[in-house]
């Protein structure tokens, strides 16, 4: 699954034990609808991970689309995981206190986050 528009794109891939979600672009009020659409049909698996290496900005309305899909993969008995998040959306996790909610992953260079 993809969606593109000039500001986001964001594309879904599905495997066994994971699906990956790879945000690029600011996520705010004009473009969080793409990133929470994708979250939502992101079929379930034990992790769902957001890639946001990407993701220069994440605004409030995006952090809410976050919150909201860690609820649910939760209450499925999943987990989201958060995947390099930029320098700017590392300040508003830890601002925000989601950094002590959601698990954060950094990649090294040339390193994906794909095994589950």
């Amino acid at each position: 699954m993809e969606q593109h528009s000039d500001r986001f794109e964001v594309t879904v891939s599905v495997g066994d034990g994971a699906v990956d979600v790879w945000a690029v672009g600011e996520v705010d009020i004009a473009t969080v609808g793409a990133l929470r659409a994708a979250l939502w049909a992101a079929p379930a698996r034990p992790v769902l991970r957001l890639h946001l290496a990407r993701v220069p900005l994440l605004s409030a309305a995006g952090i809410r689309a976050v919150v909201a899909a860690h609820l649910r993969v939760r209450a499925r008995g999943g987990e989201l995981v958060l995947v390099d998040p930029t320098p700017t959306v590392q300040r508003v996790l830890r601002t925000t206190g989601l950094h002590r909610v959601l698990e954060i992953r950094t990649c090294g260079p040339g390193e994906v986050a794909l095994a589950a």
